[in-house]
């Protein structure tokens, strides 16, 4: 089968588009003709984490297609069913946090950028009917992570105030619908004027450029929550717009991991700080009833066929998408 494989240099250098020996299917996986995945930052990071030394892989979180055969003990799926994967693995149950030995697919295990994949069957859930593929297969992990975010973490609720720093992701645009489905004022910010005016297309009540003063621009209001991505750049930005109380949600970081904090502005405004990371089976399974419940799609930026994955991959490096790119098979 054809893949999209890592092996031999690290980034962008050591990817190829070649044939490659399919899984074998073992008790209790599926074996899944993928028909559209979509790219994510992980699929990015995970290029320098890879050594030249390692055995090659096949990246990719993201997939969506039909199931072409299951294996024994298998009687929650059938051949012919249209799915798309969770790439979560081991995290069934919401809990707190991940539980131990929690993975996400596409590094370390072979993932989605393939003509097939052999995954667990508890790994795939239905596809959302008002979905085409290409919408279907960039979907399960920036929109778990945007329903854990909102829900399970900050707990938002209708009429709160949500500042969602570097509107432009496929995580960010989904916080956005969501956040806007439920009844919440939402704020974005971008250097993009491009980035701004589509955002407001989607309901956003203000976009403010980035190098703008924030307070100003807001005019005072403060936020309930605000949700980080962006990491050192940001963050205390972020921070100096919540309210007396408010609760910031950091979910990865895009520019310097070490951030400085003064912990003394930090207790006297008695702000909450949460953590959060993609999601289990059971907000998966809730967010697909949310965005079929709301008639939510991703928003896609391009969609580009496998064999063309630089086209993508750079894009996506540049940062020069709006929403989800794809790729089909």
């Amino acid at each position: 089968m054809k893949a999209l494989i890592h092996e031999n240099k690290e980034g962008m250098d050591g990817l190829s588009y070649r044939d490659v020996e399919p899984a074998t299917q073992k008790s209790g996986e599926v074996r899944i003709r993928i028909k559209a995945a979509g790219l994510n930052h992980r699929d990015l990071s995970v290029l320098k984490r890879h050594q030249p030394t390692d055995p090659p892989f096949i990246v990719g979180s993201d997939g969506a297609g039909v199931v072409e055969a299951i294996g024994a003990d298998v009687n929650t799926v059938s051949v012919g069913d249209e799915v798309i994967v969770n790439p979560g693995l081991g995290w069934q149950k919401n809990s707190d946090a991940p539980p131990k030995g929690f993975e996400i697919l596409g590094f370390p295990d072979d993932g989605t950028f393939a003509e097939n994949i052999v995954i667990a069957a508890k790994n795939v859930e239905p596809k959302p009917a008002h979905l085409t593929w290409e919408e279907s297969g960039v979907l399960a992990l920036p929109a778990l992570t945007a329903y854990r975010v909102l829900f399970t973490r900050a707990r938002i609720e209708p009429n709160m105030k949500i500042l969602i720093p570097g509107i432009g992701g496929g995580v960010a645009t989904f916080l956005l619908q969501f956040a806007k489905a439920i009844g919440a004022t939402v704020y974005v910010t971008s250097r993009s004027e491009e980035k701004r005016n589509k955002a407001l297309e989607l309901g956003a009540n203000a976009a403010i450029d980035s190098h703008e003063n924030w307070a100003e621009a807001l005019h005072g209001e403060k936020m309930d929550v605000a949700i980080e991505s962006i990491g050192a750049t940001t963050f205390n930005e972020s921070l100096d717009q919540l309210r007396r109380g408010g609760t910031m949600v950091t979910f990865g970081s895009s520019t310097d991991d070490q951030v400085q904090l003064n912990i003394r502005k930090f207790f006297y405004g008695q702000f909450n700080l949460l953590g959060s990371t993609m999601g289990s089976r059971e907000e998966l399974q809730a967010m697909l009833d949310f965005i079929k419940k709301h008639n939510i799609k991703p928003i896609m930026d391009q969609t580009f066929p496998l064999k063309d994955y630089e086209k993508g991959f750079k894009r996506m490096a540049e940062a020069a998408q709006l929403g989800k790119i794809g790729f089909t098979l």
